[in-house]
């Protein structure tokens, strides 16, 4: 099992421990880079896998999972708050919405092969589009509808799925062409979140600390619920066990800088929570593959 666990993770932190030294030594601007990978590489690898899974009534368990691991720690992160006198829109987000672009997608691929993209990907795009819509409606108290609707991530997941459920079919080199661009999209993640933990800072450890043990704990209690409650063949319940418990996404860090919601608190949580899943996730996987 030990071996079974290093080799699984091995590639993922060696990729975000090239992304570090790049980012430590060489200092490139990922700015743009992101920029890319979130309006180029990541929508085709959207499109691509939407487009060929199977979309029928046997998703329905795994969509109600995702639903309940983005919402679920939202509201149990309420009396926290409330009880520890923090800011709920700077605390919330980050257990709500987790990375599952970044680390859960390359981790899944790695642990379960090709056919766990596709599941994958489908909560990936629950959680971006809640938090692009919910997660927004919730740090500005407006209607995100207009920015929403112009993404290319929105756009490539409308697409694949209104094709897939009316069974028309994706001429055979724009599906392969999509998919070689999709290919771009996961090692690209990975470097940029190595490069993100070279603004890790110490003073930030204490936030970092006490947001990797709260989302440890709004995720088992949103995992308990979807495996007592929810139907879920066994690799998509393991895949839940990581997912409900991933560390925060680094949108909820640009989110709160965009609008000004203590972006140094959630800079540390999010870059901190990260790291420390070296720790976390050997476990967490352990405890997956045991089910």
């Amino acid at each position: 099992m030990f071996e079974q666990v290093v080799g699984i993770l091995f590639p993922v932190f060696a990729l975000v421990a090239v992304g570090f030294s790049v980012g430590r030594w060489l200092k490139p601007d990922f700015r743009p880079i992101n920029r890319i990978n979130m309006d180029a590489f990541t929508p085709a690898l959207v499109f691509s896998s939407l487009v060929a899974m199977p979309l029928d009534a046997t998703q329905v368990p795994l969509l109600s999972a995702s639903f309940i691991s983005v919402l679920l720690p939202g509201l149990l992160m309420w009396p926290i708050c409330r009880i520890a006198k923090l800011n709920y829109k700077t605390w919330a987000p980050p257990h709500m919405f987790r990375n599952g672009g970044n680390l859960a997608i390359p981790l899944f691929a790695y642990t379960f092969g090709d056919i766990a993209t596709a599941p994958a990907v489908l909560l990936f795009v629950v959680s971006a589009c809640l938090h692009i819509s919910l997660g927004l409606t919730l740090l500005t108290g407006g209607n995100p509808f207009k920015q929403v609707v112009r993404l290319p991530i929105f756009l490539a997941s409308i697409t694949a799925l209104i094709l897939n459920l009316s069974g028309i079919g994706v001429w055979e080199p724009i599906f392969d062409a999509t998919t070689l661009l999709g290919q771009a999209a996961v090692p690209v993640m990975l470097l940029s979140l190595g490069a993100q933990m070279c603004h890790m800072q110490l003073s930030g450890l204490k936030v970092g600390v006490l947001c990797t043990i709260q989302s440890l704990f709004t995720g088992a209690v949103s995992f308990s619920v979807i495996y007592f409650f929810i139907p879920l063949p066994t690799m998509q319940l393991q895949m839940m066990v990581l997912f409900t418990m991933l560390p925060p996404a680094v949108m909820n860090f640009l989110f709160a800088d965009r609008f000004n919601i203590e972006p140094t608190k959630v800079a540390s949580m999010v870059l901190f929570s990260n790291f420390f899943s070296i720790l976390t996730l050997p476990v967490l996987l352990t405890f997956a593959l045991s089910l």
